[in-house]
């Protein structure tokens, strides 16, 4: 536990110490703040669906650049070969590179909290919604960093890493697309592995066993192949 705990304070300054993070926070807000303003003016609606599927599309545009660095830059510099011969164990090195990620999509969606407050302020909203729909970005969020955090260990480029990443959420994201030309049984199969289709009950306020058990498999397994990726060098 002491050496995760060093791990993810070293980690943590990592991200936060870098202007990246406060450049994606920044245009995260403004993005953010332009959609839930034009919902709330001109659609006049009590409700946050637009704005999480807003947040969802960004993150398969930013998280990509969070996790990029992770050890795409430890690679390059030769400092992961000096980690990976120190008292510390892959698993350990994985999990604080990935929570620390995920620190930085958390602030973003506490940020994004106060859409719903004064949404509360102003209107009388469906809260069972809202609550799921930030739940789903959490579990999204999550999926897209552990997906980010594998592809960031196979090379030492941290734009290829964060283009790959990029390409394959967004792909993810669209196969059901895909699915629905290929014949039975291939068009259930292709369509299971869709970002949207698990996403969008979460955001319109139906929760679903299934859909939180594929964000947290995707989750395992990638973190697993991370692991894996680090054993082998």
């Amino acid at each position: 536990m002491r050496n995760f705990l060093t791990l993810l304070s070293k980690e943590e300054k990592a991200v936060f110490s870098s202007p990246i993070a406060y450049a994606i926070i920044a245009v995260y807000l403004l993005l953010m703040g332009f959609t839930f303003t034009l919902m709330l003016f001109l659609n006049r609606t009590a409700e946050l669906v637009r704005v999480f599927f807003q947040a969802a599309i960004l993150f398969l545009l930013i998280v990509p650049v969070v996790t990029m660095r992770l050890l795409a830059e430890e690679r390059r510099s030769g400092t992961l070969e000096l980690l990976l011969t120190s008292p510390v164990r892959e698993i350990e090195i994985v999990l604080a590179k990935f929570v620390a990620s995920l620190t930085l999509v958390a602030l973003m969606l506490l940020l994004t909290a106060s859409d719903a407050v004064v949404l509360g302020m102003y209107a009388e909203p469906d809260w069972g919604p809202i609550y799921s729909g930030f739940l789903g970005l959490v579990l999204l969020g999550a999926t897209l960093a552990a997906l980010g955090l594998v592809i960031s260990g196979l090379t030492s480029n941290q734009i290829v890493a964060a283009v790959v990443a990029m390409g394959v959420g967004i792909l993810l994201w669209m196969i059901d697309s895909i699915g629905h030309l290929l014949p039975d049984p291939f068009d259930t199969i292709v369509t299971s592995l869709s970002l949207v289709a698990h996403f969008t009950p979460f955001a319109t306020g139906a929760l679903f066993l299934s859909d939180l058990g594929f964000f947290l498999t995707v989750i395992l397994a990638c973190l697993f192949l991370s692991v894996r990726t680090l054993a082998r060098r």
